[in-house]
């Protein structure tokens, strides 16, 4: 379920780049999370924590890419911690906490004190969960590029129709006619283009890019 109403094509993600850290034992937690939409933001992002803390005894990282609880593309490791200390209770928090779009890389220095299996378990899995809990969030909606070529004398009735539908103005360009390119929730847009239709009468010009 990808948020209250079971919506697929909207759920939560996060806002901004988030940061906590704990102290357990004397070793240093420090988990920041980050929303990455491909696999190729998640390594960057992973990159960026690697060179913000060169000195750490590891940078342990988990992600999930796409809606909440999806397993299509997932990421992680242990970065030398014991095999499935880190990586995986990290992703595990991340597939059960209701978040797409995540990453969460969990910067470790060590404090002398060994923790076990089960206390890295639990370190690293709880590092996660208490950046979780206060990330700022934000909603991730499935939308469509669509661009609408109008004459001049309907520009007035097609810009009525955006707060209307939930479009967002991109870009205009203005030539022989006018084009507005928009981001439309994916869920409206049929909807949109028969009103943009019947607003200027069957003379508007639909290009979409999903």
């Amino acid at each position: 379920m990808s948020d209250a109403d079971g919506d697929p094509a909207r759920y939560p993600v996060p806002a901004q780049q988030h940061r906590v850290e704990q102290v357990i034992d004397r070793s240093r937690f420090i988990c920041t999370v980050a929303r990455v939409q491909s696999s190729e933001e998640a390594q960057a992002f992973i990159k960026t924590m690697n060179a913000d803390f060169p000195d750490a005894t590891h940078n342990c990282w988990a992600y999930v890419v796409g809606a909440p609880g999806s397993t299509d593309r997932v990421g992680m490791s242990d970065d030398g911690e014991p095999h499935g200390t880190a990586g995986r209770p990290m992703l595990t928090v991340l597939l059960h906490s209701g978040v797409g779009e995540v990453a969460a890389v969990v910067t470790r220095y060590y404090g002398g004190t060994k923790l076990g299996t089960g206390g890295l378990v639990k370190a690293y899995g709880g590092a996660v969960q208490e950046a979780l809990m206060g990330m700022p969030r934000g909603e991730r909606v499935d939308s469509v590029e669509l661009s609408v070529r109008v004459g001049y004398g309907a520009i007035g009735a097609l810009q009525q129709l955006f707060p209307e539908f939930d479009a967002e103005l991109l870009e205009q360009r203005f030539d022989v006619d006018a084009e507005f390119c928009l981001r439309v929730p994916r869920i409206r847009l049929s909807a949109m283009e028969h009103a943009i239709q019947n607003a200027t009468r069957g003379a508007a010009v639909f290009t979409r890019t999903d």
